[in-house]
């Protein structure tokens, strides 16, 4: 069965196509196709409240390439999502409905609770000792998905308006951000000795800088350590020095700032990066919905 899975934030949009193989209870994902598109929605919805003329042309087009591929493919089933930026667009209904009149595809606009939920679903706390603690840290555009385990079974899942465009358009409410600061505060008085799991393209491509394909986890102290290290250079230098594309190199900062704080305040040492995201939580929301109903 093939699947695909699509997810529209505030600074990408991805295709993701995978097949999935089951035998009994066993089930196997493999990727055959990942397309990323850095639409950059945020920037228009952050600071004027919608999505403007040029880069609506540019979502449709980019769901209408979406379309084709996801024929081509032979796509059995899927799903599209949209995340903070479309959660806050004043004109997202109206999008909805030009891109479904234009490609076919019907896409829905998802909370953050479920977004965080949705990500959960990537498993990944099962690949890992359930004797332990983990925050999974999911830093978006627009948001900032968080979800706890403990002993293998989650604790909490929370969305916050805390993301990297926000800040770059200086659209963040420091309310929202002094509320996550005391809710990691509080967890932290409850919970010790917990690891960060990362997920998104900012933390992943800190983890290829750092680590290489190493999949090694990176300290705290790293995180802190290339923050400042970025936050010295201009986005051009960040772009010849450490190759970074241009809609990397400008959200990566802000995001490490959200990393940072974010294992300073819920007393975190190290965070490890499986490299997997929304795109591939939706998959995995997919294939359980399919199970669901095949059951009825």
């Amino acid at each position: 069965m093939i699947l695909a899975a699509i997810d529209i934030g505030s600074n990408a949009a991805r295709l993701l196509i995978s097949e999935v193989t089951s035998i009994g209870k066993e089930s196997r994902v493999d990727r055959l196709n990942f397309l990323r598109i850095p639409l950059r929605l945020g920037f228009d919805v952050f600071e004027k409240g919608y999505i403007g003329a040029r880069r609506k042309k540019m979502l449709i087009d980019t769901i209408d390439v979406f379309a084709r591929l996801i024929s081509m493919h032979e796509v059995d089933h899927y799903i599209a999502c949209a995340t903070s930026a479309m959660r806050d667009a004043s004109n997202s209904k109206e999008i909805i409905r030009e891109i479904r009149q234009q490609t076919g595809i019907g896409i829905d606009i998802i909370s953050g609770d479920l977004e965080a939920e949705i990500i959960y679903e990537n498993h990944i706390a099962e690949l890992l000792d359930p004797g332990h603690s983990y925050l999974y840290i999911d830093v978006g555009g627009g948001s900032t998905e968080l979800t706890f385990y403990h002993q293998s079974e989650v604790v909490f899942q929370r969305s916050f308006n805390v993301g990297t465009i926000r800040m770059l358009t200086k659209q963040m409410d420091d309310a929202v951000w002094q509320e996550m600061k005391q809710f990691l505060r509080d967890f932290a008085k409850s919970y010790n000795q917990v690891t960060a799991i990362g997920s998104g393209g900012n933390i992943n491509k800190l983890a290829s800088l750092v680590n290489g394909k190493s999949g090694k986890s990176i300290s705290a102290e790293t995180v802190r350590e290339m923050h400042r290290e970025l936050s010295d250079l201009t986005v051009e230098e960040r772009m010849l020095r450490y190759k970074l594309k241009r809609d990397r190199a400008d959200v990566i900062v802000p995001a490490l700032l959200i990393y940072t704080h974010l294992m300073k305040w819920g007393g975190i040492e190290e965070i490890y990066v499986p490299k997997i995201g929304l795109a591939d939580g939706l998959i995995h929301h997919l294939r359980e919905q399919l199970l669901e109903t095949a059951k009825r």
